[in-house]
């Protein structure tokens, strides 16, 4: 690691130097021996305590170590190399920490095995046997030590379960991987009873009832009646605070001791007192562990030597520890006063004017003198003129550090937090308590970010991974902090393969500097002094779309922006009188492209500023030749479109690339960005000197850049370009999936904002003649015009083309033969077609940031959300309440409208109305004179019984539904005005102040509102889900559904035959909003129920019996997109063990076509069933999309065939559970089981987004590759499933297709609402969903 580049006295390269030795396992001081050099693993030596670093004096034999500039300790050496079989995320191998006695003679000899999730534990377990070998005359110790991870390598779980046959003693820690906690139990439990001692510390709760120390255990607690039994049982650590719970065990068990029987009371103290120990972590506290449990359980009386049982040697319990303090301060006061008053002067630094960063640490790695990752984080922000406040608590609690340390006086005293144990803020590995995160943060109001430890790899994996991190630690360390607020998951360190020690990463330490100070300093910065660099989109790069984003008026919002800004102070010039003089002052053009010759040119970089300023410069010219190369260049320099007013620079996002050259197209993997791309983000940091970027609206390029998939290195082009600019970006609340990738890949601080409310797309002109004619017929049905009517309604539907849709009497028929119920059927018929476009939800008009909506906007969005029942809530939706109170079933009534019933289509077009008018009485009580709801008033305050009862039941009563009361719909419409106060609170503009002044942002779920309102309101740090809670059991009642509704058509259309194969698309944006149906109905069609663990992550599966399934297992062919590949590379998981499971079954192929297809592959391909079940595909690691969609607008193709090849190409990387650590390519394997299949799948979940919206269903659709791919040619039958509303429908292609031109693309009312907010279409990039 350099030495800082500030200068400063010497003491401060010394501390260097002992980072250096520590990070290797040697006592500071001491000569390193030429075995570390040859890559030898080393026993390490007691590090020195805190204070003595302050003394220690450089070693001449360490001065190399600062020739290395910012290289990690032992990057490069061959024992990081990994080693084993490919495909695992880890190949560090157990047997390099193995521990052997040298010559163990006549002395009784036991054994340890230990499984640990981290590896700071390693060496002091290494350490702590080698002493004992040392230093007993009569006993020896054999140790084998196993990192959890390896045991997914079938080699070392053998090996661990012969392990475990011959130990005396097994000590486990940290086991929060379900599939992996059963494989310690599996092979530990049948040896329980046989083992001396058993301890296993915080972990899942399966494995520590594997505890046993005489007769204390875990297995019986609460199934007798004692003093201990009753203390443990009140006492019992759970969730969140199960570490202090242990701990509160600790401090309060000599209380109990004295009442137990001598034995009982010996057994909780040694159990006890090995927690302690194991908490203390040094080297000398796990030999004392070790010596206890073997004198006490396992050894021959007398047999120890010396003395036997040392009391534990901890540090305080919480605390701050600095490498270069004296001590460890439990005062914040203290700290400050040592490093105000005698610190930071002697290192130069100003303790008035320095940032001052607030770090949050695991005591887990300073017990064990792992800290080598921690000095160095201090050292280079303090090299960088920053100060530190590092904190860290032995809880899984980390809240307590912000608490207690992090104010004084209740004034946060810190600019900018960073949380180096990786983990969610309470809770840590275990279960989480988000809302108490939150609570802490917000009162700290400060930037949170959370780095990242790769503890589940080694450096080198890490580095050479495509992936980039493991996909639990994404889920632990990344997913769930992000629902904290956390933000830029950078990862800082990586583990040693042969030591287990921390070894800090150069470059992401310092770029995580870099960032965090970025941070801190704009809070400190006056508004008038911060400049800020607006960035708008052009997608695709065709006539007319620069400044276009998802449903938003990009140039009305950026009025609007800067207005605001205006009025707290930022100096933004001149602003523009209106948006029309802001547009053509950037564009001169309203329907300008990047090609535009009329575009403003902010700057333009000479291409030897370029190569100056842009380190990665040359990188770039093996795609693009050398610079200017031909985008955004006039021939000589690299031009930068955009316009400056004031602080503020408004800069126009460069195309991706994709249109200069076609075939680029066709690649597996994408390519590097162009020259002039790479030179806008080096103009906005470098030159314009931006202290934020503002990402204007869903979404840029810069996210989906090629890199690793999370936990990008300083290779990664996201990374680079990104530089160190903080970065806010405005994204569409309904998009969450995309929204993270642009958190995790360019470090964005999301700020959700609203899509335009989903309003029924009515009827319009022979549609709505037709409605007016069914209306008439209802009330001459049983006269002499009756079948004149039927007649004009049947020439009516054919002329609107509704005959593609419903069977109608030919043209020459006469409906005056049929008798009433005929006429009635074939009017039905056609009414519940009409409603059905009728009713269909659409989003009018475009959404301009910080215009909170109108009263009818309002309404539009709380009739949608009043349709749905939500059992998790206990909240009936109204049309439910309503049909129940006139004796029907809603689900009957849609079934039977569906199959063409007049009258219940009817009685089911009055439910809907009676909902609009109760909803709009329920809104209108808070409605004020300009049509907008500023306050919510109490919806049965005081009116409940008076004057014929609420509002909305009279509106219920006038619509004819005169059975109910308001207990009846009370519940319902409170649970409406909460959603009411959620939907007019807008925080859009309010949220990207407190950003530009480095204030934390309230984190809340993305998704769609109508589905989930705690999506509202708009204005939070947007964040997905916990990827392992999907799917949930809703959305598997909810999936059940559609797959059996599909299936039914397909028995029906197909003289009964079930179809053997059906291809799904799975969507990451989807899945988030439904919460896994899509992920669900993949699981049901195979018959395979996903189980939650018992912490409830759904990561467990079981086979369904054929006689529950009732029909044949469907085969299945799954085509991920590449954000679902990026956020739920866990569920591809499930889904790969679900397929493997189900073709491994022994059962009638006839029923199991699963199993028939993989046979017949394996055949095919030579291998085993099991890898011939490969069916779970997407992009490789870092590519995103089929790109068939960029291919055609671009023209670069020449016939259909190519378009083929180019998704099966991009599309054929294989996910496979038994080698989970690598996207294989397997495109021969995805086209052999694509020839198979019948059915084509996908879904729509909300109104915002349909087919012809979009080009990702087509982009993504596999049909026309199946048809050229199947033997005879047949053209699979594709069909969506429409989840918008409460009644789920399947369609065919065609008819979906129809329903979107008749409701989107022909709807006058469409076309109004977009020239109602002056702007253009919004348009949504064929990237990755």
């Amino acid at each position: 690691y350099a030495a800082p580049r500030r200068r400063r006295p010497n003491h401060g390269l010394e501390m260097l130097a002992l980072f250096g030795v520590a990070a290797a396992g040697f006592a500071p001081g001491a000569r390193v021996p030429a075995a570390f050099h040859a890559g030898a693993a080393v026993t390490q030596q007691p590090q020195m305590p805190v204070a003595a670093h302050a003394t220690a004096r450089l070693s001449s034999g360490l001065a190399p170590l600062f020739e290395e500039q910012r290289r990690a300790v032992r990057a490069g050496f061959p024992s990081m190399v990994a080693t084993g079989p490919a495909g695992l995320f880890t190949q560090s191998n157990p047997e390099d920490r193995r521990v052997l006695p040298d010559d163990p003679g006549d002395r009784q000899v036991f054994r340890v095995v230990y499984v640990v999730l981290e590896s700071q534990y390693q060496s002091s377990l290494t350490t702590a046997c080698k002493r004992i070998n040392a230093g007993q005359e009569k006993v020896a110790v054999e140790c084998s030590g196993y990192i959890l991870e390896e045991l997914r390598d079938p080699k070392n779980y053998e090996q661990f379960k012969k392990d475990v046959a011959e130990a005396n003693i097994f000590i486990g820690s940290l086991i929060f991987v379900q599939e992996l906690a059963d494989k310690v139990v599996a092979a530990v439990e049948p040896h329980r009873d046989r083992m001396d001692a058993l301890c296993i510390f915080p972990s899942m709760p399966q494995v520590m009832r594997l505890n046993k120390i005489g007769s204390f255990t875990m297995a019986s607690m609460g199934q007798s009646k004692n003093v201990m039994t009753d203390f443990m049982k009140k006492n019992k650590p759970s969730g969140t605070s199960f570490q202090d719970g242990m701990l509160k065990l600790v401090r309060t068990l000599p209380k109990v001791l004295k009442f137990l029987p001598g034995d009982k009371a010996k057994d909780a103290r040694a159990f006890m007192m090995s927690l302690q120990y194991w908490l203390g972590g040094s080297p000398e506290n796990i030999e004392a562990l070790l010596l206890n449990l073997a004198g006490q359980y396992v050894l021959e009386p007398g047999a120890l030597s010396g003395e036997i049982v040392s009391p534990p040697e901890v540090i305080p319990d919480q605390g701050i520890w600095h490498p270069m303090a004296p001590r460890v301060f439990e005062d914040s006061v203290e700290y400050m006063r040592w490093l105000r008053n005698d610190y930071a002067p002697s290192i130069g630094i100003n303790p008035a004017t320095a940032p001052v960063v607030g770090l949050v640490l695991a005591k887990s790695h300073i017990n064990t003198k792992d800290d080598a990752h921690y000095v160095a984080m201090i050292m280079e922000i303090e090299a960088q003129g920053g100060l530190v406040l590092p904190t860290y608590t032995g809880a899984l609690d980390f809240s307590k550090c912000i608490d207690e340390y992090f104010f004084l006086m209740g004034t946060p005293q810190v600019d900018v937090t960073i949380n180096l144990t990786g983990f969610a803020l309470v809770g840590g590995p275990a279960t989480q308590d988000h809302p108490k995160a939150i609570a802490t943060l917000k009162r700290l109001n400060r930037p949170y970010l959370c780095a990242i430890p790769a503890t589940f790899q080694t450096f080198e994996e890490w580095k050479d991974s495509e992936l980039g991190l493991h996909p639990v630690q994404v889920a632990l360390q990344v997913a769930l902090p992000e629902i904290d607020g956390a933000i830029e998951p950078l990862i800082f360190s990586g583990r040693d393969g042969v030591t287990g020690r921390s070894i800090p990463q150069a470059d992401r330490v310092v770029t995580l500097t870099k960032r965090a100070l970025k941070w801190a300093r704009l809070r400190k910065k006056t508004n008038v002094e911060k400049k800020v660099a607006i960035t708008v989109f052009s997608f695709p790069p065709d006539k007319g779309n620069v400044g276009t984003a998802a449903y938003l008026n990009v140039f009305g919002s950026i009025f609007e922006c800067l207005k605001s800004m205006k009025k707290a102070g930022y100096n933004v010039g001149e602003v523009p009188a209106t948006v029309e003089d802001l547009v053509d002052r950037i564009l001169h053009d309203k329907e300008a492209s990047l090609a535009s010759p009329t575009l403003n040119v902010a700057y333009a970089m000479s291409v030897a500023e370029y190569k100056e300023l842009t380190p990665y410069a040359e990188d770039l010219e093996e795609n693009w030749g050398p610079p200017p190369g031909n985008l955004n260049t006039d021939g000589q320099n690299l031009l930068i479109f955009g316009m400056t007013f004031g602080n503020v620079f408004i800069g126009v996002q460069p195309s991706f690339g994709y249109e200069g050259d076609p075939m680029r197209l066709l690649y597996a993997k994408s390519a590097s960005p162009h020259h002039g791309f790479a030179a806008y983000y080096t103009y906005v940091e470098k030159v314009f000197g931006a202290d934020a970027v503002l990402h204007f609206g869903t979404h840029g390029s810069l996210e989906f850049m090629p890199g690793k998939q999370v936990g990008m290195a300083g290779t990664c082009y996201p990374d680079r370009l990104i530089q160190s600019i903080p970065n806010l970006y405005y994204y569409a609340a309904n998009n969450p999936s995309e929204a993270t990738i642009a958190k995790r890949r360019s470090y964005a601080n999301t700020i959700s904002y609203l899509t335009p409310p989903a309003e029924n797309a009515g009827l319009y002109k022979g549609l709505k003649e037709l409605g007016e004619l069914v209306g008439s017929y209802q009330g001459l049905r049983d006269t002499g015009r009756g079948s004149t009517i039927v007649n004009s309604i049947v020439a009516t539907a054919r002329t609107c083309n509704l005959d593609k849709d419903i069977v109608l009497p030919s043209e020459d028929e006469d409906s005056a033969s049929l008798d009433l119920e005929g006429r009635d059927a074939i009017v039905g018929k056609v009414y519940s077609k009409i409603m059905e476009i009728e009713s269909r939800l659409l989003p009018c008009g475009l959404h301009t940031v910080g215009v909170p909506p109108t009263a009818e906007e309002a309404i539009a969005t709380l009739v949608n959300i009043a349709s749905i029942d939500r059992a998790e809530d206990e909240i009936v939706g109204l049309p439910r309440i309503i049909s129940e109170s006139i004796g029907r079933d809603i689900e009957d009534i849609y079934r039977s409208s569906d199959s063409g019933n007049l009258e219940d289509g009817v009685l089911r077009q009055k439910i809907v109305q009676a909902v609009r008018a109760s909803v709009r009485a329920s809104v209108e009580r808070s409605t004020d004179a300009s049509g907008r709801v500023s306050t919510v008033n109490p919806m049965f305050a005081g009116l409940a019984n008076m004057f014929g009862g609420s509002p909305m039941l009279q509106a219920l009563h006038k619509q004819g539904f005169k059975n109910l009361v308001d207990a009846d719909i009370e519940k319902t419409f409170g649970y409406l005005e909460f959603c009411l106060k959620q939907i007019v609170a807008d925080n859009e503009m309010g949220a990207l102040l407190e950003g530009l002044n480095a204030e934390f942002i309230t984190p809340g779920p993305g998704g769609d509102p109508i589905r989930n309102p705690l999506v509202l309101p708009t204005g939070k740090n947007m964040h997905a889900l916990d990827p392992q809670s999907i799917p949930t059991s809703a959305a598997c009642v909810c999936a059940k559904v559609v797959v059996d509704r599909l299936l039914e058509r397909q028995v029906q259309d197909n003289d009964g035959a079930y179809p053997e194969s059906i291809a799904f698309v799975l969507w990451g944006t989807d899945n988030i909003k439904t919460y896994g149906e899509s992920l669900a109905q993949v699981l049901w069609m195979v018959g395979v129920r996903p189980m939650p663990d018992s912490l409830g992550r759904v990561n467990q599966i079981e086979a369904i019996p054929l006689e529950e399934l009732g029909r044949p297992r469907i085969d299945v062919v799954v085509t991920c997109s590449g954000v679902f590949r990026d956020l739920f590379i866990n569920q591809m998981n499930l889904l790969d063990r679900a397929v493997k499971l189900v073709a491994e079954l022994d059962e009638p192929l006839e029923m199991n076509f699963v199993r028939k297809h993989a046979i017949e592959e394996a055949e095919e391909f030579g291998c085993s069933i099991r890898d011939a079940a490969t069916r779970v595909f997407s992009n490789a690691a870092g590519s995103y999309s089929a790109n068939v969609g960029l291919a055609i607008e671009n023209g670069g193709w020449e016939g259909e065939q190519q378009l083929q090849d180019q998704f099966t190409s991009r599309k054929g990387f294989a996910f496979n559970a038994d080698k989970p650590g690598i996207l294989d390519d397997q495109a021969d394997k995805f086209k052999s089981a694509l020839r198979k299949v019948d059915v084509t799948f996908q879904n729509l979940d909300s109104s915002e987004i349909s087919l012809t919206d979009v080009s990702h269903y087509f982009d993504s659709d596999p049909t026309k590759v199946v048809s050229s791919l199947r033997a005879d040619g047949k053209k699979p039958t594709a069909f969506v499933a429409d989840t918008t509303t409460a009644n789920a429908q399947v369609r065919t292609l065609s008819e979906t297709v129809r329903l979107d031109a008749r409701t989107k693309l022909l709807n006058p009312k469409v076309r109004a609402g977009g020239k109602a907010t002056r702007a253009r279409r919004p348009l949504v990039p064929a990237s990755s969903a």
